[in-house]
């Protein structure tokens, strides 16, 4: 949510590395230095302004979602050289070690909006209101989701739960079970659901029906497949969402917050960014980075080139699919048909190139924000969306024996883009359908490490080690050599 800028930068740390490059943004105290971890959460705006906080670091999600690609089958780095986000570029080589920046940042931020949250909780009595109720809830979601990116990428992690600490304790902070932390985020969920209410009217808010859907993947990746049908089941019998009728719209600025949308991130284009810190930007870094190379032409801005889909993810779609060219732009193909051809030109960056484009969250010459506009996207980010639950959904009914409502929400899913239905010969199927409705989303090294397919599909897989990423190694020499590092690592 990027509707307000926030107000408060505190001692919000459990160790400063988590804090350090997200707080310079969101400082705007008037007069200076006059509030404080004591004298704040003594109004209601205080609150407001607190959760704000918690809000703000979920700008950070678009690190997770590249890797969730690159490291997959579905994308692989680009950029200008492979020493440009040269920690991108270990990942899709599966080479990537205990010193890689992105996954440090991946660490950081999240630890940034937890922390922010521990201190809203830390002092969620100190007055009471109308609507605090729903604050609580809130954070207690956005808490659950930022814990949710750390077990599901690092498995054991941390667990600080509504208190802030100090550097010192940071040194005799253990790595919690990754059992604890889903336990914690199941908690959180729960808790959230019984308050939020089914509709909000403010862009971005969470609802309960996010807090459902959030809770119901959570259950999916654990295996809980019993859970995640019934919770999943809840959210379609209660026709809140629905498909819309054209896949094309889905990742369109002018048709955002459309009937599909269960969660997403709010972005503006109308402020400007640098490019010496992103979790500071108020706009969408992707669409920019993916965008093509000093491209100049119609309907697409020139950007960075990163994120490309590989050939093996272009291959996989059926040529009738309308879903392959909505998702992939194959961009030789694309400026063959242009009546000025001749005219269009790109550049290929030495960080890779494979012809191909993400098609859904790419610069647009009708969507730039303001400069630099590689930065500054005002295209959302879609979490959670209506298409992903009914998979998600036909997946966990399939393993509990319910296989023709499965491939009822299969086919829907399907049929929304013109696909014919298909007939489920095994749960493979609903994970191919996955790959198709939802590539470069985000999801898709996730859930090959989730379902056992990782080590067939992504090339340099090590069993028993990729599975989850190391830990920074700076963050294990800043708790005192406290914390172990992941297998292999």
């Amino acid at each position: 949510m990027r509707t307000y800028p926030m107000k408060i930068c505190v001692v919000l740390i459990f160790a400063i590395s988590f804090i350090f490059g997200s707080c310079d943004d969101f400082l705007d105290v008037a007069p200076p230095y006059t509030q404080d971890a004591e004298n704040f959460f003594l109004t209601e705006e205080d609150y407001e302004r607190a959760l704000i906080g918690c809000y703000d670091l979920l700008q950070s999600s678009y690190l997770s979602v590249w890797i969730g690609e690159i490291a997959s089958d579905n994308s692989i780095a680009g950029g200008e050289s492979v020493t440009d986000s040269e920690g991108l570029h270990q990942i899709d080589e599966m080479t990537h070690g205990g010193v890689n920046i992105e996954l440090r940042n991946i660490m950081r931020w999240n630890y940034a909006g937890i922390t922010r949250v521990n201190y809203l909780m830390e002092n969620k009595d100190n007055i009471e209101f109308n609507g605090k109720d729903k604050i609580i809830a809130e954070a207690r979601f956005l808490r659950a989701f930022y814990y949710f990116e750390l077990v599901k990428i690092f498995g054991d992690v941390p667990l600080i739960i509504d208190r802030r600490l100090g550097v010192e304790e940071a040194t005799t902070v253990p790595r919690s079970p990754k059992s604890e932390i889903y336990s914690q985020i199941e908690s959180d969920l729960n808790s959230a659901i019984s308050v939020l209410e089914p509709t909000v009217f403010i862009k971005g808010k969470i609802s309960k029906g996010a807090a459902k859907a959030l809770l119901g993947k959570v259950y999916l990746y654990q295996d809980k497949f019993t859970e995640a049908a019934t919770i999943f089941q809840e959210i379609i019998s209660g026709n809140q969402y629905s498909l819309i009728n054209n896949f094309d719209e889905l990742f369109v600025v002018s048709n955002e917050n459309h009937s599909e949308t269960v969660f997403d991130i709010q972005y503006t284009g109308l402020e400007g960014g640098s490019y010496g810190c992103f979790v500071c930007l108020e706009g969408n870094v992707g669409p920019g980075f993916h965008g093509i190379r000093q491209y100049n032409g119609p309907i697409y801005g020139d950007g960075n080139s990163y994120n490309l889909p590989t050939q093996n993810l272009y291959d996989v779609f059926s040529i009738a699919d309308p879903r392959r060219d909505a998702t992939i732009l194959d961009i030789d193909a694309f400026i063959a048909v242009q009546p000025n051809a001749q005219n269009i030109s790109y550049a290929v960056g030495a960080g890779g190139h494979t012809g191909y484009y993400n098609n859904k969250y790419i610069k647009k010459m009708a969507e730039l924000g303001l400069p630099d506009n590689d930065l500054t996207s005002p295209v959302n980010y879609i979490v959670i969306r209506y298409a992903d639950i009914l998979l998600m959904a036909a997946e966990a009914l399939y393993q509990t024996g319910d296989a023709a409502t499965a491939e009822q929400y299969v086919n829907q899913v399907r049929n929304r883009s013109n696909m014919p239905n298909i007939t489920l010969s095994s749960i493979e199927d609903i994970w191919n359908e996955r790959r198709l409705e939802l590539a470069l989303e985000g999801h898709r090294f996730f859930d090959l490490v989730r379902t056992g397919q990782a080590p067939t599909s992504i090339n340099g897989f090590q069993i028993n080690k990729n599975e989850l990423f190391p830990i920074p190694q700076i963050e294990i020499d800043l708790a005192g050599g406290n914390w172990s590092q992941n297998q292999g690592y």
